[in-house]
């Protein structure tokens, strides 16, 4: 199978991955956040994993740290837009490693969106379900989603991880660089 018969089967592996990555991720988010209103919903703090964090059900209208309370419909517009310029990077790069953590950037994306949706009273005003309370900050799953995912891009771009490969290459006994399935240009 040469390259240019690959790629399409490529493609449609990191699509899988992504969509079946994002489909468990936002699964859990949504669970999670469930579960909370049940369990939380008395009010009251409850102690988890010692002092580091406590469970507090909270309603965010804002963004992190409650920024933007009073516009949560653009809030939800930018998680809109964000999500579709994740897919597109997505169907973009060649690489495996940045479909991945872009499909966890979408789920944290998409799955505090679900909230601004469902349980929205007007356009788009709905408000994010919290209950990680770390003592500066109340957040849930889909902001470590997208924490992680940060860290993990910084990461990728200081290792070096190609976006979109340039075509095989393959070091001559002299040691230049050619492009394979490129007329055998040098790079």
């Amino acid at each position: 199978m040469n390259s240019s018969q690959q790629e399409p089967r490529r493609l449609r592996q990191r699509v899988a991955v992504f969509v079946c990555l994002a489909a468990v991720a936002i699964g859990l988010d949504q669970v999670s956040k469930a579960l909370a209103q049940i369990v939380l919903g008395d009010g009251a703090v409850h102690p988890f994993l010692g002092s580091l964090v406590s469970l507090r059900l909270l309603r965010n209208p804002g963004a992190s740290l409650g920024l933007g309370s009073g516009a949560t419909w653009v809030i939800s517009l930018i998680a809109v837009g964000a999500c579709l310029i994740i897919v597109a990077l997505a169907l973009k790069t060649t690489s495996m490693a940045w479909t991945m953590v872009l499909s966890l950037a979408f789920s944290g994306a998409a799955g505090n969106l679900i909230d601004r949706v469902a349980y929205a009273d007007g356009f788009l005003n709905g408000k994010v379900v919290d209950f990680l309370d770390y003592g500066w900050s109340v957040g849930n799953v889909a902001d470590i989603y997208l924490t992680v995912a940060g860290v993990v891009v910084v990461l990728l771009i200081l290792a070096d991880v190609q976006f979109v490969s340039a075509g095989k290459v393959k070091k001559t006994p002299d040691f230049q660089e050619i492009k394979e399935g490129h007329g055998g240009e040098e790079r």
